[in-house]
């Protein structure tokens, strides 16, 4: 793929793919679960006016890619909502989604950043380990059924 690929916060015209893009990998690998959809179906609500921020993968005029911040806490986010569509999987857009992230939370001076995610999401896990992220405790109070593996990437 010789595409540009440009990363891009979020705007209002945005949330139908942010939505999108999340439901195609979620019917994918597990259900839909009710906090999925009340965030999908309401980023502007539950991620962007809680102080939190998305980032979306662009090329050319088509939206391929995606992740959220949501603030828990001041200095603490968790990374979510990750996604990249089936036609764009193996041309890096999850590392130059993750490199935006990092650097927004560094800019932001965030401690810390929490995700959840599941073991039978390889490519995903890797990711997410090459960046420094390390495996804590799972939460036994997660909103998310298929959460079995809790990771942090921590900045001081």
């Amino acid at each position: 793929m010789n595409s540009t690929i440009s990363i891009i916060k979020f705007q209002d015209d945005y949330a139908k793919d942010f939505a999108s893009l999340n439901y195609e990998w979620l019917e994918k690998y597990f259900v839909i679960e009710p906090h999925d959809t009340e965030m999908l179906e309401n980023p502007k609500e539950y991620i962007i006016d809680k102080g939190g921020e998305i980032f979306l993968a662009k090329i050319k005029d088509e939206i391929v890619g995606t992740v959220a911040l949501i603030k828990i806490k001041d200095g603490e986010f968790e990374l979510a909502k990750m996604a990249v569509t089936e036609k764009y999987k193996g041309c890096k857009i999850g590392h130059q989604l993750m490199e935006a992230t990092i650097n927004y939370a560094k800019e932001k001076q965030i401690n810390s950043l929490m995700l959840e995610s599941n073991r039978k999401l390889k490519p995903a896990l890797y990711l997410y380990k090459k960046f420094g992220f390390k495996e804590v405790p799972t939460d036994p109070n997660s909103p998310y059924e298929r959460a079995d593996i809790k990771m942090v990437l921590k900045f001081n």
